[in-house]
């Protein structure tokens, strides 16, 4: 019997088509009506696979099995009396086929209702009056024109934002999601809305072609849909009306009114000014040197265009705040700007809520101001009101979390930042944000997570990396805390300040001539800068050369310099330290008092910040120069006036061991620092050497199980070295 006639007789090819024909249909139903019950996306996939894998074992059995008027046998029981007896495959054929795929894609669907969490988590209930504006895709062949479809896009969410009753995902979470092949439903669980509204631009002359769909995103429906065929020569007439046209299929569709009013959108009627604004926020996304400075080019460009575009002029203000943190402007001539932009914001528009928090903070922190502190508490009382007012404002809620930081209340800072990535997920400079407020309650695996996510969304931080880096250096990891350094450096080379970074990490460790090339780098971009009066000291002092550290110390003071990585409070710090080793505390005390006028005095009716850092790095002087009850006073003053702003001086367990050292409680500080100061690693303790040999520390160091834990931070210190020496040459020999 031939092979063919065998496979007629079992029924092998008639079970085999029916399989298929059964298995198409319900294919077809299955992954249609799947998506809607709420089953992930691959589920379907699972279930055309199922189909696929399951022809073969059905044919396996049909030959097997005979299928016969008596009933289901084994072929070997049919060859009797059944034998020959084909019986054509009727309901009961098929009913047994239908029966086995349906029990398949059971098990199949039952599977996907077990699946983890992390892979498929149940969306958690969201609004029906929510939606997110995805980045409208730009079909035109000149990529330029990308600006105009992202233009759109931000037009659309400024104007949809404007409805009190609908929630509408932040920019940047949205914009999260640009070139991603990612589907709706997933999108709209992801950033927690009901609705999406996507489109597309082409461009092709002067003619513009936008579609736009607003797609409701349980079932894929498409609430409304409309193309759009204009001049290109009238954009913000396009914007205006698609706006107002979606604005008015949410209403009627989501907040149950017939009519929307939406107000203004982009903020300038000048496309080109437009334009150049919406490429300023992309430059100013990074918060690099490069970046900032492209942003703030950018920004000028529009405002020549149009002076008065208020939002390109608010976004200024801001940049000119962010080069004031990153150094690329010096603090006197960044405070002017920004103060000088924010009030011509406010002139014309005397409620916008981000120029109000920028003069309300820059007022708190001023360096002009007598007792910038004083300020503070006032300042953060009004960015709370305004936080309250415009809760999707991030700029306020940034300058809030600083103002928190800097009075030591982190955790109410966190909470501020993690209200904010609720509403927008997906935001780098959030993440970034909490990150290192993790990093400051000493938190350092949840700190590099957020860090590493604010990076996944935007690779182009150089904080982020030098972040990472601090954590690397808590956790007592130098090649890491040096690799992290060296990718800032890569995607941020305009910033002077991250080689003045590396350099001061080597010169602490020794290794001098390896430090001298990022030495190198800081004199040939920014000689005259803070850093490079800090690193100047910091190799003098890495060589021994006394003489050639106390002249560069005396530079900075003489020339001012801001206190940028310490150079201001650490020169001052160098000279009363060799002061002390020569005996000419007198005569360095007068030096001081004559280049900057009240540096010292703590019972001042008003005392800038700087100065109060420089006293406070002055007991090692005042320990040795004056009598005990003195210093004590003036230990107690110190914390006294701290803790009227709020400050506690004696948070970190360093800080706490020098006063009772001073104190002469050496037992008490002995036993603090065992169990909090030397447990750490030596690398968040470079100058331990210097600090310790204070008159101050003679009999707590002294004590044996200080030498110990001395001897510990050596070691550590002596393998830290090698690691990093050995990292260097195989990455120059690379």
């Amino acid at each position: 019997m031939s092979l063919f006639t065998e496979l007629q007789r079992r029924n092998v090819l008639r079970v085999g088509a029916a399989y298929l024909v059964v298995g198409w249909l319900l294919t077809e139903v299955l992954t249609t009506i799947l998506p809607t019950l709420g089953a992930p996306d691959w589920v379907a996939r699972a279930v055309i696979l199922t189909f696929a894998f399951g022809f073969v074992p059905i044919l396996v059995l049909s030959w097997v099995y005979e299928l016969t008027p008596s009933g289901v046998m084994k072929d070997v029981e049919a060859d009797g009396e059944n034998a020959g007896r084909m019986a054509p495959i009727g309901k009961l054929d098929f009913l047994a086929i239908a029966g086995v795929l349906v029990g398949v894609v059971g098990i199949a669907i039952f599977a996907a209702s077990q699946a983890p969490d992390d892979v498929e988590a149940p969306v958690h209930a969201v609004s029906e009056k929510s939606v997110a504006v995805l980045p409208f895709v730009n079909m035109s062949q000149d990529a330029d024109n990308e600006y105009f479809s992202d233009g759109l896009t931000e037009t659309l969410l400024n104007m949809l934002a404007q409805m009190p009753d609908l929630k509408v995902a932040a920019r940047t979470s949205s914009f999260a999601f640009k070139g991603k092949n990612i589907n709706i439903r997933e999108i709209a669980k992801a950033l927690q809305v009901s609705h999406v509204l996507e489109g597309s631009v082409q461009q092709a002359g002067t003619r513009v072609r936008v579609t736009a769909q607003l797609i409701r995103a349980s079932d894929g429906y498409h609430v409304w849909s409309e193309n759009f065929d204009r001049n290109s020569d009238d954009i913000f007439g396009i914007q205006d009306e698609i706006a107002l046209r979606v604005g008015q299929a949410l209403s009627a569709s989501l907040l149950g009114t017939a009519e929307t009013g939406l107000i203004a959108g982009a903020g300038t009627d000048d496309p080109d000014a437009y334009d150049l604004y919406l490429q300023a926020l992309k430059q100013r996304a990074t918060f690099s040197y490069g970046g900032l400075e492209a942003a703030e080019k950018l920004l000028k460009g529009a405002l020549a265009t149009d002076p008065d575009f208020l939002a390109a002029k608010t976004e200024l203000a801001i940049n000119y705040l962010h080069q004031l943190e990153t150094g690329l402007m010096h603090q006197d001539d960044a405070f002017a700007a920004v103060t000088a932009t924010a009030e011509q914001v406010l002139a014309e528009s005397p409620e916008n809520v981000a120029a109000r928090a920028i003069l309300a903070y820059v007022q708190a922190v001023s360096p002009h101001s007598e007792s910038a502190l004083m300020a503070i508490p006032d300042a953060i009382l009004e960015l709370e009101s305004l936080v309250a007012e415009d809760p999707r404002d991030l700029e306020v809620r940034l300058l809030l979390t600083k103002l928190l930081t800097a009075t030591q209340q982190t955790e109410q800072a966190l909470q501020i930042q993690r209200e904010a990535l609720e509403l927008d997920p997906y935001n780098a400079r959030i993440h970034f944000q909490i990150g290192t407020l993790y990093l400051e309650l000493g938190q350092l695996e949840d700190a590099r997570t957020s860090l590493r996510k604010s990076l996944e969304i935007e690779p182009s931080q150089p904080n982020a990396y030098l972040s990472l880096g601090v954590v690397a250096l808590k956790m007592g990891d130098g090649v890491d805390y040096l690799q992290q350094c060296l990718k800032a450096m890569e995607v941020d080379p305009r910033d002077h300040e991250i080689p003045g970074m590396i350099a001061e990490f080597l010169y602490r460790l020794g290794l001098v001539e390896e430090a001298n090339d990022f030495r190198n780098r800081v004199l040939a971009v920014a000689p005259t800068s803070a850093v490079a009066y800090r690193i100047d000291m910091l190799r003098a002092i890495s060589q021994q050369d006394e003489a050639a550290s106390v002249a560069v110390a005396r530079r900075a003071i003489e020339n001012n310099v801001e206190d940028r990585q310490f150079a201001y409070t650490g020169a001052v710090q160098h000279i009363l330290r060799t002061a002390i080793r020569n005996g000419s505390l007198e005569q360095e005390n007068a030096y001081l008092e004559q280049q900057a006028p009240g540096i010292l005095d703590i019972d001042a009716a008003a005392v800038p910040i700087r100065f109060m850092r420089a006293q406070q790095v002055a007991f090692d002087a005042w320990y040795a120069m004056l009598p005990r009850g003195e210093l004590l006073r003036r230990v107690a003053k110190i914390q006294e006036i701290a803790a009227f702003y709020g400050l506690d001086l004696l948070k970190e367990p360093d800080a706490r061991v020098s006063v009772m050292a001073m104190q002469g409680n050496v037992d008490d500080a002995v036993e603090l620092a065992l169990a909090e100061v030397f447990v750490r690693s030596v690398l968040t303790h470079p100058n331990w050497r210097e600090r310790f040999s204070q008159a101050q520390y003679k009999e707590f160091v002294a004590r044996p199980a200080v030498q110990s834990a001395m001897r510990s931070w050596e070691a550590e210190e002596n393998a830290v070295r090698e690691r990093v020496k050995n990292y260097l040459l195989d990455l120059s020999a690379a």
